[in-house]
């Protein structure tokens, strides 16, 4: 122990004030529209990272000949691997046991690394979560990204921070047993999980804000929510969540099957409770543009509908795959 009482990791003390080195790692393939705004946003930070880490995975559009021309950067070439691959190569490959992980696509406040990694730099955390906030420009983007990305106040300190935001530390990362590298989406939130049951410590960081862009058209966005939610089958997270979401839509549709008063009465209602996160984030986020604000407000229930949909199809395409797998997707170690 250090002799604030602070715990040492690989002989840096955490928690004595800010000369921890931290390793900024992020993966990458096929983002040379994006990676050179990324790259912009990560030299422009406050607290500039001690190490830049970066798995390009198979690019063919540039994206690598760009990251290895970048001064600065250690870029690791890693063909084929996934997101939860790529990370767990930089970590490995990272000199310091301070971590803080973000996506090539995002772009980073420049107050974010200062911001993320106080939590654990003062000894008071393992993991910081820190926040991210939809890069939205269309009307559709907006309403797209109010259906699922919350505002700071509605943070809490269950909030599970996605890695498109977030710092550890390399104890911590070791103990959880990395990211799961079986698992092509939702990774993060499994890691998530498995950091809370190895016992570290989370603290919300919610002033270290990456900026994320949202999926431009409906295809893109089906796939997105069709594959997040495959992901949860696949990997066992949030049955109840996804077993009330089919169940609240069959009784929606049986209440306008029989037509009754009261089940159509009750389903109005609860419509409305389930749309006034969405509907209250619209309306904040366009108060720029207000003007836009009555178009956006009537896509809203036609959205959530639709990412519900896409979410209800990937769950039960995950269930299928794994019914035929036996429930064998995830390694013996990995599997609850």
């Amino acid at each position: 122990m250090a002799p604030n009482g602070a715990p040492h990791v690989g002989g840096l003390p955490f928690g004595g004030g800010r000369y921890v080195k931290v390793s900024l790692i992020s993966t990458v393939k096929d983002a040379g529209a994006h990676v050179g705004e990324f790259l912009a946003s990560v030299r422009t930070q406050t607290r500039p990272p001690d190490e830049v880490v970066i798995v390009d995975g198979g690019s063919t559009d540039g994206t690598w000949e760009r990251l290895r021309a970048e001064p600065g950067i250690h870029a690791l070439r890693e063909p084929g691997a996934g997101i939860g691959r790529g990370r767990n190569v930089a970590i490995r490959a990272a000199a310091h046991d301070l971590i803080a992980v973000t996506d090539a696509d995002c772009l980073l406040e420049p107050d974010w690394l200062e911001h993320l990694v106080e939590p654990v730099e003062r000894g008071t955390a393992d993991v910081a979560a820190g926040f991210y906030r939809p890069l939205a420009t269309s009307l559709f983007e907006v309403v797209s990204a109010a259906v699922s990305v919350p505002e700071r106040d509605e943070l809490d300190r269950g909030w599970m921070p996605s890695s498109r935001s977030v710092a550890f530390r390399r104890e911590v990362f070791d103990a959880a047993g990395g990211y799961p590298e079986w698992l092509e989406v939702g990774e993060d939130m499994y890691f998530n999980h498995r950091l809370r049951e190895s016992g570290a410590r989370f603290e919300l960081a919610p002033d270290a804000v990456a900026w994320w862009r949202v999926r431009p058209t409906l295809a893109a966005t089906w796939r997105q929510y069709a594959r997040y939610s495959e992901g949860d089958a696949l990997a066992g997270m949030y049955p109840h969540r996804h077993a009330l979401r089919f169940g609240v839509y069959a009784g929606a549709a049986f209440a306008l099957a029989t037509r009754r008063r009261s089940l159509l009465t009750a389903a109005a209602l609860g419509g409305a409770a389930y749309a006034w996160k969405p509907l209250r984030r619209t309306w904040t986020r366009l108060a720029v543009a207000p003007e836009r604000r009555p178009a956006a407000v009537a896509m809203v229930a036609p959205m959530m509908a639709f990412v519900d949909a896409a979410k209800m199809w990937g769950y039960a395409r995950g269930l299928l795959v794994l019914r035929g797998t036996r429930g064998r997707v995830a390694p013996a170690e990995d599997r609850a």
